[in-house]
């Protein structure tokens, strides 16, 4: 078996596993397989730039990415992470619309691109996967529309108190090697010298610490109380 079949073979696997994808018949999901390419993505590699037209879904089988904004100053607002297992660029393979972020790799990813043509004999074939794939359209619709009252109305204290909060396994969050304060302060929608004073803030206050492995959260109830605080008009 060549690698390209072994690879569609695992594909398939895969496949077969997805919520959305659910009865879906075997033949239907092993054509979906052979017509997907493979593409590995070293550290900080572009999948693809905002404004290209890329007609492909991708399943992001390892790795994970960031999809961002840069304004003409260079600064950037990271609009999410795409983890393992997750499927992207759904604009794109089925509305045909240019990119509306950049995708960067974050570490070395995996991603299978499954052709806009293939999707469309799918959907066309299995109208319930049309509305699984508009459900998570709509969830990431529903992220960005919080992204953007967070960014308008919570102070940058109030947005880093959130984030840790949603990201925290128990009281800890592992600091990934990426998981670095200008790519936070990019997801924050601020810079990093602010976001240093807003850590010293916390960490003065007792609520949370911080090393090169960890950031650990003390004080649960005081960080949700400053996750509540608005902007000051």
């Amino acid at each position: 078996m060549t690698e390209s079949a072994v690879r569609a073979d695992i594909l398939l696997k895969r496949l077969q596993t997805f919520e959305f994808l659910r009865g879906v018949d075997r033949e239907t999901l092993a054509s979906l397989a052979a017509n997907a390419v493979w593409k590995v993505f070293p550290p900080n590699a572009v999948v693809f730039w905002e404004g290209d037209v890329e007609s492909h879904l991708f399943y992001l089988e390892y790795g994970s990415l960031k999809a961002m904004k840069t304004s003409p100053d260079g600064r950037e607002q990271v609009l999410r992470f795409v983890n393992a297992g997750e499927v992207f660029n759904e604009i794109g393979a089925l509305a045909k619309k240019p990119n509306p972020a950049t995708a960067i790799a974050l570490e070395e990813s995996g991603i299978w691109l499954i052709p806009r043509h293939a999707l469309e004999e799918l959907v066309l074939a299995h109208p319930h996967v049309a509305m699984q794939i508009i459900e998570n359209m709509a969830d990431k619709i529903v992220n960005l529309v919080t992204l953007a009252t967070d960014l308008s109305l919570k102070t940058v204290e109030a947005r880093f108190a959130k984030l840790l909060l949603e990201q925290a396994q128990g009281d800890a969050i592992e600091r990934r090697r990426w998981t670095n304060q200008t790519e936070l302060a990019a997801r924050l929608g601020t810079v990093p010298d602010v976001l240093s004073r807003v850590i010293r803030e916390l960490t003065k206050a007792g609520l949370i610490e911080m090393d090169k492995q960890q950031i650990r959260i003390l004080d649960r109830a005081g960080l949700s109380a400053r996750a509540q605080e608005v902007e000051k008009s």
